[in-house]
C-alpha cells in the first residue's frame, strides 16, 4: 500500500455503524461528504494533514448544526 494511502475505522454519526474508510493523503487537506452504506445518510469528513507531527487528523460528523 502506498505511503499516501491509509485506512481508518470510523463510526457513522447517524446510525453508529462501524466503517472502514480509505484515505488518500496525497492531495493534502480535504473536506468532503460520503454516504454511509448502512443508513445511506451523508457523513461529513474533514481531513487535515499535520506534516510537522506526521499525523492525520480526521473529523467525522453529521453536519446537522
Amino acid at each position: 500500500m502506498p505511503q499516501d494511502i491509509t485506512n481508518k475505522r470510523i463510526t457513522c454519526p447517524h446510525c453508529g455503524h462501524h466503517l472502514h474508510v480509505t484515505l488518500d493523503t496525497s492531495s493534502g487537506d480535504q473536506d468532503y461528504y460520503d454516504e454511509c452504506p448502512s443508513c445511506c445518510r451523508e457523513i461529513h469528513f474533514n481531513l487535515h494533514i499535520d506534516e510537522y507531527h506526521q499525523k492525520i487528523q480526521l473529523a467525522v460528523n453529521n453536519d446537522d448544526e
